[in-house]
């Protein structure tokens, strides 16, 4: 037997799942970013100077740290980011936005906008969201 609360959690995975499809297909063709490449842009866009420690990009991006390793050694060899040792702690490991990744940021933010909008509207999406900021209110 299942729950309402149990098939809403399934439905709202499924709509996730696939918005965010969409997501990784635009901004791979457009921008030969995967989804996960972007979002770690925007969060070191948003970061204080523009880096994080590898953890806490790992932590945000709720990644381990290989994978978090693998995906800024990608970035760095599109000089998308460079990586810079902390100066008070020579273990601690920094990852930097480069004005390279800002411009590829800010040229893919405009299609992730579309083509979430799009997404979220073709999912159902859209009408979860709404339905939860009435919610909020």
């Amino acid at each position: 037997m299942t729950s309402r609360r149990g098939d809403a959690w399934l439905d709202l995975i499924q709509v996730v799942a696939r918005v965010e499809a969409e997501l990784g297909k635009v901004l791979q063709a457009r921008h030969g970013l995967g989804l996960t490449e972007f979002r770690a842009l925007e969060m070191l866009a948003r970061s204080p100077d523009s880096e994080l420690r590898m953890q806490e990009l790992a932590a945000q991006l709720s990644l381990n740290q290989s994978s978090v390793s693998r995906m800024v050694e990608r970035m760095e060899r599109a000089g998308l980011t460079v990586r810079d040792l902390c100066p008070d702690d020579k273990r601690g490991v920094y990852t930097v936005l480069t004005d390279r990744g800002r411009a590829r940021l800010e040229d893919a933010r405009p299609d992730y906008a579309r083509a979430l909008d799009a997404a979220l509207q073709a999912h159902g999406g859209a009408k979860l969201l709404s339905a939860r900021a009435v919610k909020a209110r």
